[in-house]
C-alpha cells in the first residue's frame, strides 16, 4: 500500500521556481496514483490568486499546473484560512479553507509531509 504525502507549499509564484517545482511534485505522485494532498499555507497563497500576470515577474504561469490536479486526481487541495485573511484574499474556489486547528488534523492525516 502506498504512503500517503502532503505536500505544503510556502513560496509565492514569483519568489522563484519552488512554487512551480511543488506543483511538479503533487502531479507527478498524482501521475503514480499516490495518495496526495496539497496545502497552501503562508505566501504560497498567493498561487491561488486568480489573474496572475507571471510574465510581468519572468516567471512561469502556474494556473494550467493548478487546474491539472484534479486531473491527475488530486482532489485534496487546501488553503489556510488565516494566511488568505492576512494577505487579503478571498477564499479560493480551487482550494478548501483550513483554520489552523484543521491544518493540525490535515497534517496528522498523512503518512508523510514535505514542506516547500
Amino acid at each position: 500500500m502506498s504512503k500517503s504525502l502532503l505536500v505544503i507549499s510556502r513560496q509565492s509564484p514569483w519568489s522563484g521556481p519552488s512554487a512551480r517545482e511543488t506543483l511538479d511534485i503533487v502531479l507527478a505522485g498524482g501521475a503514480f496514483d499516490l495518495p496526495i494532498g496539497l496545502l497552501f499555507l503562508d505566501d504560497g497563497v498567493f498561487q491561488l490568486a486568480p489573474h496572475q500576470d507571471a510574465k510581468a515577474v519572468q516567471q512561469k504561469d502556474l494556473s494550467a499546473n493548478l487546474q491539472a490536479l484534479g486531473l491527475f486526481g488530486i482532489d485534496e487541495v487546501f488553503a489556510c484560512s488565516h494566511s488568505l485573511a492576512e494577505r487579503g484574499l478571498s477564499t479560493p474556489a480551487n482550494a478548501q479553507p483550513l483554520d489552523t486547528a484543521a491544518i493540525c488534523e490535515l497534517i496528522d492525516r498523512y503518512d508523510q509531509v514535505i514542506t516547500l
